[in-house]
């Protein structure tokens, strides 16, 4: 039950203003923004995926509505990795004003510098990297190396005379990772001793108990169902998972295999991870994918997108026999890649299609595939005992996992009072250590469709599932505006409802005498009429037929 809606009070003097955006109650549109002394910053800006009940929905984006009249205050975005739920939504923001400095990592920047040229836009970007520290208008920003599934990721501190806060972005604590870079731990604890007034901590895997398993541990199960494959291997991941793709180049050459990338996210971010240095691509291993259909099938191994069940994306055309490479017998699939949640339906229909083409299918259940980027409860724990801070402030996660969180903050020590259950839209106020809820915004979703954004409300898409799931019927008829008869029609036409037109020659009486009473009842106007045969005719199909289709009438008059 979402909170009810009621205004903040105006900022005091010295007080830090925390309101997520996005990323509270859900996986993806990760945002927050800090206000201090009249400027704002922000931190990350993602995008979420559509679920099967947002038909024809390309992206969410976190509601910038609260920002509007506030672009000029804005000193900077901070992203804290490469992730598009962390960084997608940052074209739509600039398109509001181009000259927002964004801040982060080479990598990270790289990937948001690509999406950008793809918008036109040519940003104005910061590295930093761990270990430094930048100040931007009143706030003063830390960066921290931070463990997860894309390398580069940095948790940032931002000091204030309002106190410390420490926002991690997404981590876990693998301690043996493929870069050799670490949580930082040693920063953390420094932190702590200082005094850590607001922690953001990821929650994504805060229900999970122990330990987030090390990626070290992927390499040698890959390698193993690639050796053992007579054909060819398709292995399905994000296209930003470079630790992923360099498992798959290293197993590929110890199998004597070529790697062929597949889809053009996965090209261009895996160029970008080789450019900078962060993809070490074995010699004659890489080829293009126009070349590798002359490679034979047991010495090619394919890296496509497409682990989440994503209609277009590379590895459901292949299901579906849409695509130039048809898997099949002797063929093996890897989606190498966790289920966001809401995608389970998507990503086994996937695994069915290829499993009846007779392709063997590997994947999280079945095998050790894929090894999460969050940190789990335990790591969670060792958090918490070495910042000991003063308020929590669960981010990254649906409810559940918010609260498990929160339960984390409170078993260690911080007062129940102390940790925030937040919503996108929360106005945290943060004074004299005490954090607290000041208000609550009404944030919407805001829908990318095609070429628009933010169009598309809630009813249009009610309106396309009532479309796709109950059908369409459309009535015409023609009046006489004195009396209300028909004098043409009722012409009804339907699609999508399995019965033929004819049936509704039962409701035309009805439609017909319900237009005389309106009229004698001194209804005129024809859209008043047109409701007149909407209701009619919507009574009779809901009873008749059990169905509630979208109903367009036209009542015309003569």
């Amino acid at each position: 039950m979402s909170t009810p809606v009621f205004d903040p009070p105006a900022l005091e003097q010295g007080t830090l203003r925390v309101v997520p955006l996005g990323g509270l109650g859900e996986v993806g549109r990760n945002m927050t923004t800090y206000e201090f002394d009249g400027k704002i910053l922000i931190v990350d800006c993602g995008v979420l995926f559509p679920e099967e009940h947002q038909p024809g929905v390309d992206l969410i984006l976190p509601d910038f509505e609260p920002l509007k009249s506030r672009l000029q205050d804005i000193v900077g975005v901070v992203l804290t990795h490469g992730h598009e739920d962390h960084i997608g939504a940052v074209p739509y923001l600039l398109k509001l004003r181009r000259d927002i400095p964004l801040i982060g990592s080479a990598l990270t920047l790289a990937l948001v510098e690509a999406k950008l040229k793809e918008h036109r836009i040519k940003p104005e970007l910061t590295v930093v990297k761990e270990e430094e520290s930048w100040d931007i208008g009143p706030f003063d920003l830390e960066f921290v190396a931070v463990n997860h599934s894309i390398p580069d990721a940095l948790a940032v501190a931002i000091r204030t005379s309002a106190g410390l806060v420490l926002h991690t972005g997404d981590f876990k604590m693998d301690q043996l990772p493929l870069d050799g870079r670490i949580t930082d731990l040693r920063a953390f604890a420094r932190l702590g001793e200082e005094g850590v007034d607001l922690f953001l901590p990821d929650s994504t895997n805060a229900d999970v108990p122990g330990f987030t398993p090390t990626e070290r541990a992927i390499g040698p199960v890959i390698d193993q169902v690639i050796s053992k494959t007579p054909g060819r291997v398709i292995v399905a991941s994000f296209s930003s998972h470079v630790h992923r793709v360099q498992q798959v180049l290293d197993a590929a050459a110890a199998n004597g295999r070529r790697v062929a990338l597949l889809g053009r996210s996965m090209v261009r971010n895996m160029t970008i991870a080789a450019d900078l240095g962060y993809l070490k691509v074995p010699d004659n291993v890489l080829i293009d994918y126009k070349k590798a259909k002359d490679v034979p099938d047991d010495q090619i191994v394919y890296m496509s997108t497409g682990s989440q069940g994503e209609p277009m994306a590379v590895l459901s055309r292949m299901a579906n026999l849409d695509h130039a490479i048809e898997p099949g017998e002797g063929d093996t699939v890897i989606l190498a890649s966790s289920q966001i949640p809401g995608n389970e339906t998507s990503i086994y229909r996937v695994i069915d299609g290829l499993t009846k083409l007779g392709a063997n299918v590997v994947h999280k259940s079945n095998a050790k595939v894929h090894v999460s980027g969050h940190a789990a409860a335990g790591e969670l724990l060792y958090c918490y005992n070495i910042l000991k801070p003063k308020n929590v402030l669960p981010v990254h996660g649906e409810y559940r996992h918010l609260k498990a969180n929160a339960q984390l903050a409170q078993d260690t020590g911080v007062p129940e009072e102390r940790t925030i259950l937040g919503e996108n839209g929360s106005v945290i106020d943060l004074k004299a250590g005490v954090a607290r809820v000041v208000g609550q915004l009404d944030l919407g979703f805001v829908y990318v469709d095609g070429s628009t954004v933010g169009e598309i409300t809630d009813a249009d898409l009610k309106d396309r599932r009532v479309l796709g799931e109950e059908g369409f019927v459309s009535v015409i008829v023609v009046v006489d505006p004195a009396t209300g008869k028909v004098i043409t029609g009722p012409e009804i036409h339907a699609r999508g409802i399995a019965e033929d037109d004819s049936v509704f020659e039962a409701v035309k009486p009805k439609i017909a005498k319900a237009l005389e009473e309106a009229a004698a009842n001194g209804v005129r106007d024809t859209h008043a009429l047109s409701q007149v045969v909407r209701r009619t005719i919507g009574r009779w199909v809901n009873q008749s037929l059990r169905r509630r289709p979208m109903i367009v009438p036209l009542v015309i008059e003569a």
